[in-house]
């Protein structure tokens, strides 16, 4: 593969086959399903961080970076003796939050919000590769399967192509069909040293969200791929190779519609489980109940005294009492990490923890 050229965007190929429009059918279904009920939502902040927690963690899984639900708790509610891998997974879900807010802000997405994501991601500012040299090999073999285009103006050309593609609707094919085409551009083009795989899933949800398919960044292929990686990294060498695209879009638009019900059912399971609590608490803890503390109780899956204090405006004693209340109902359980007592939200951080 050496001497493949990476073409610009579109491809020629004839996407609206029988096979493909059928498979679309589905996958559009089971994505406007999951739209429907999360915009019934009136808080989606806790179900957006417990999708993106599972999707933080199987992303990073792809690139063997590996971690437990456990440590993710840890690093993400202290910054003391995060554990490497658990750092990486956490820096990812910064990454989605950032380039989500970017979207929202913006309403396009541009080469430097690639850039910015793939810093955020990796901790460093390297940018776009300038040394040449970068192989994809077989992970059991060492054999060379692809190398991606080398030269900085090389690769900002191919960006600058890709940059249209995700902004501009040119083609009049289905914005899903797009995104199997955009997703498998990206990793092709393999912009960076490290981090291309994170940032070209975190790029899939955006470009979601950008064409309002989703008002949520809540919908990702990660644990699809993982389940089928061995399809995944075949089919993308098969489009290089053979110019297959039938294939690589049924696999991402199966991904799709089989990814939209398991994140609805995950959804809907949070959602009740909120709202049970939310009663539970009112009930059974009157004197403490209120929205903006159920918010803050509800906005992670852990909180902290100092929270609740500036989050109520209340004193770090009354805060305290709150959580001491809470966790004495079983509605919290607390943790010391370093020096701060965390109060982990332990119905909700389960649901996620055992969802597959």
């Amino acid at each position: 593969m050496s001497d493949y050229k990476l073409p610009v965007l579109p491809p020629k190929f004839d996407f609206e086959t029988k096979t493909v429009l059928k498979q679309l059918v589905n996958s559009n279904r089971a994505l406007a399903e999951l739209k429907g009920y999360t915009d019934t939502i009136p808080n989606k902040h806790i179900l957006i961080n417990a999708v993106a927690i599972n999707e933080a963690k199987d992303s990073s899984a792809i690139e063997n970076i590996i971690t437990t639900h456990d440590e993710l708790y840890k690093a993400m509610s202290s910054s003391i003796n995060i554990d490497g891998s658990a750092k990486e997974v956490v820096n990812y879900r910064k990454a989605l939050w950032y380039g989500y807010q970017l979207v929202k802000k913006h309403g396009f997405i541009t080469i430097n919000n690639i850039i910015e994501i793939q810093s955020v991601i990796v901790e460093n500012n390297a940018g776009i590769r300038k040394i040449p040299g970068t192989v994809l090999k077989n992970e059991s073999t060492g054999e060379i399967v692809y190398t991606p285009p080398a030269g900085e103006s090389e690769i900002l050309k191919l960006l600058d192509n890709l940059e249209k593609y995700i902004n501009e609707d040119d083609d009049g094919l289905n914005y899903l069909i797009n995104l199997a085409i955009l997703h498998y551009q990206f990793e092709c083009i393999h912009p960076f040293f490290d981090g291309n795989g994170r940032a070209g899933r975190i790029i899939n949800v955006l470009y979601i969200v950008l064409k309002g398919l989703l008002d949520s960044p809540i919908l990702y292929l990660s644990s699809y791929i993982i389940k089928n990686k061995a399809n995944y990294y075949r089919l993308l060498q098969e489009v290089r190779v053979e110019n297959k695209w039938e294939d690589w879009i049924i696999f991402i638009l199966k991904g799709i519609e089989e990814t939209a019900y398991t994140t609805l059912s995950l959804v809907k399971k949070f959602n009740n489980e909120i709202e049970n609590m939310c009663e539970e608490i009112k009930n059974t803890l009157p004197k403490i109940y209120s929205k903006e503390l159920i918010n803050l109780l509800f906005y992670e899956f852990y909180t902290k005294i100092d929270y609740i204090k500036k989050g109520l405006d209340v004193t770090r004693k009354t805060a305290s009492n709150y959580l001491s209340t809470l966790e004495k109902a079983g509605f919290l359980v607390s943790d010391k990490i370093g020096k701060e007592r965390i109060y982990q939200n332990k119905r909700l951080y389960d649901l996620v923890k055992h969802f597959r």
